[in-house]
């Protein structure tokens, strides 16, 4: 089991990562992004049940991340 210490450094840098998340939520909500809303999310209503398939908006985010990781690992070189 790892030390408190290397913990803490998990924990510290997962809510960060959250936050930087959160961050680019925020952004591209002021920028007009309509994530959760672009041609390819799926809402299916029926009576008191609904069921949301964001499944252009998971692929755009996981492109934008995929980019940004890329640059990140190629200037870490």
């Amino acid at each position: 089991m790892p030390d408190l210490t290397t913990l803490s450094r998990w924990l510290v840098l997962a809510g960060l990562v959250l936050a930087g998340i959160g961050g680019l939520l925020w952004v591209f909500n002021r920028l007009g992004v309509p994530l959760g809303r672009l041609p390819g999310d799926f809402r299916f209503q029926s009576g008191g049940f609904t069921c949301f398939i964001p499944l252009a908006s998971s692929i755009l985010l996981s492109l934008l991340l995929t980019l940004i990781l890329n640059l990140i690992a190629r200037l870490s070189k």
